[in-house]
């Protein structure tokens, strides 16, 4: 026993003189959550290039550039999971609102900004509001590449839409693909998926990606796995038809052998929020089963898409163009008027599912002139146009020939606190990253987009304890870096990637609010991204180290 201890000490000292050496930055005295949800420790972290070189002790060591964390807690970055940042990140690459809640990582999903035609790029350049950019790649890959050359503070990754593929060969028509259609679809999925995709992904509320039946999209995910893809889905319904929904998912899953994931897993509608309980039974029963199957969320209970949402899918059957010519029909405005008010059950109404205009708040317009409306209820609108607010939504899409950017006050609390514990859920803002400033300040952003990782902290961890932060950790970081298979990310461990943040576990807080939403959370002061320190003493530092990440199934192509 007495050589063991003789053996252990010399061991110590070895490693204590290895470590002599000097870092290009140290982390001192941080509360370390290395990401699997075990118990923290004190210690230091060592960090060379783009990667973790050592931790533990590090008395004797010296970094060009030196932190002391002062028992805050050191932390891997965190993913966002669903992060819409796809043109945000051309106006401003710093990504300040995810960053400065401790996201690293940006992943795109429900769509994708390629692979694009000549049509869909014109649409793309045309259809572009406050941010303007050129279009100058064609497939995904090279949009991704565009993006990381362009200079971004945070990674990024992609899945490939399937909605975008679909319209690549078929249009925005409301029709099943022929057999050589399906295979060109095919031979797109599969050269993004060599370019770096993590896997298919799709919006089943929304047209066109809506007109695909579950066997068209079980033959296009069978490409992603050949790959090691995942597909992740905003499902066909979050309401009247959600366990539906989630056994078309459980069925993809088991019928490509892929991995699934349900984007913004929610209840939406009063009348549909009972249905939770018998959602996670589902899930559970098929994790138990083996399938590998998670789902992401955000940590309030307004959803935000299009004003375009109170419409059915079928009348954009043709595309946007198609949406707005019908809207004007007065024949066609009668049936909508009328639907718009009714509990449908062959599509997602979220006009019916918020209870009505004054649960539907407007949140951006292309149009100078209609962005006076903007942090205002459908209601409110409606009547200062004397108007009724069926005819009013109607009106703002034609006028502003866009979706116009709504919230939908549709979920309730206690099905947010029922989510935000479960094992396999991890979070996603579902928006861009901002920073309050310029253009961004035209439109009102949900404030998920500020708040949604500081809420999971702050809000539901530390104030209502509803888990310990080291679960928080696990289900910010690990969980989603080891379903989406990001090589070396969401840990820390001597050899991944440098992706940290220092945060003090007491004062994280999100400040953001559907009056006022372009308000910072607090609480992150350091963020590194591949090793280098972009958030400093809760200022950004101007770095832009951020990378594409690539999916499994990543080649270089020749």
């Amino acid at each position: 026993m007495r050589f063991l201890f003789c053996m252990f000490f010399l061991a110590l000292s070895i490693t204590a003189c290895n470590h002599s050496q000097q870092y290009d930055t140290i982390i001192r005295n941080g509360i370390i959550y290395e990401g699997s949800g075990g118990n923290p420790y004190k210690g230091d972290i060592g960090i060379n290039a783009d990667t973790i070189a050592f931790i533990g002790s590090l008395t004797n060591a010296h970094g060009k550039n030196e932190i002391d964390a002062n028992g805050k807690a050191v932390a891997p970055g965190f993913i966002n999971m669903m992060g819409h940042s796809e043109e945000s990140l051309f106006q401003d690459g710093r990504a300040q609102s995810d960053l400065r809640q401790g996201v690293t990582t940006e992943i795109f999903d429900e769509m994708s900004y390629g692979p694009l035609n000549a049509k869909m790029k014109e649409q793309l350049q045309k259809n572009e509001t406050d941010i303007k950019y050129p279009v100058t790649w064609n497939t995904l890959g090279q949009y991704m590449n565009t993006l990381e050359h362009k200079g971004i503070s945070c990674n990024i990754a992609s899945f490939v839409g399937l909605g975008t593929v679909r319209q690549y060969v078929i249009g925005e028509d409301n029709k099943a693909p022929t057999a050589k259609q399906l295979d060109s679809m095919k031979i797109l999925i599969d050269t993004a998926m060599r370019e770096g995709a993590l896997g298919v992904t799709c919006a089943l509320i929304y047209a066109p990606d809506n007109f695909a039946k579950t066997s068209e999209l079980v033959e296009l995910s069978k490409e992603a796995a050949k790959y090691g893809g995942t597909y992740i889905s905003h499902i066909r319904s979050e309401g009247n038809q959600l366990t539906e929904a989630i056994n078309e998912i459980i069925t993809i899953a088991k019928q490509s052998h892929i991995p699934v994931e349900i984007c913004h897993l929610k209840a939406a509608g009063k009348n549909n929020w009972n249905k939770m309980d018998s959602v996670i039974e589902m899930v559970e029963s098929a994790r138990k089963q083996g399938l590998d199957i998670t789902a992401d969320m955000y940590t309030y209970t307004a959803a935000a898409t299009g004003l375009t949402s109170c419409f059915p899918p079928t009348l954009q059957d043709g595309g946007f163009g198609k949406l707005r010519k019908r809207l004007q029909d007065p024949v066609v405005r009668k049936q909508m008027a009328k639907e718009m008010n009714e509990d449908v059950q062959n599509w997602e109404n979220l006009y019916y599912g918020a209870g009505g205009a004054d649960n539907i708040l407007l949140l951006s317009f292309k149009q100078d002139s209609l962005k006076k409306y903007t942090g205002k209820t459908l209601a409110e609108v409606a009547k200062m146009l004397g108007k009724t607010p069926e005819e009013t939504a109607m009106d703002l899409i034609i006028h502003d020939s866009t979706r116009v950017g709504v919230a939908y006050f549709l979920m309730n609390e206690e099905n947010v606190k029922k989510q935000v514990v479960l094992p396999w859920v991890s979070f996603g803002s579902d928006e861009p990253s901002y920073t309050p400033e310029g253009i961004f300040l035209k439109s009102n952003a949900h404030p998920r987009a500020y708040g949604c990782f500081a809420r999971v902290i702050g809000k539901y961890t530390r104030d209502e304890k509803l888990m310990n932060l080291q679960q928080a950790i696990y289900k910010l970081a690990k969980l989603p870096a080891t379903h989406l298979k990001l090589y070396k990310r969401g840990g820390l461990k001597t050899g991944y990637y440098a992706d940290v943040v220092i945060f003090d576990a007491n004062t994280v807080q999100d400040h953001a609010t559907y009056d006022k939403p372009h308000q910072y959370a607090t609480g992150v002061s350091d963020v590194f991204v591949n090793g280098i320190q972009v958030l400093k003493n809760n200022n950004h530092t101007g770095a832009m180290p951020g990378r594409f990440l690539k999916g499994p199934g990543y080649t270089s192509l020749k």
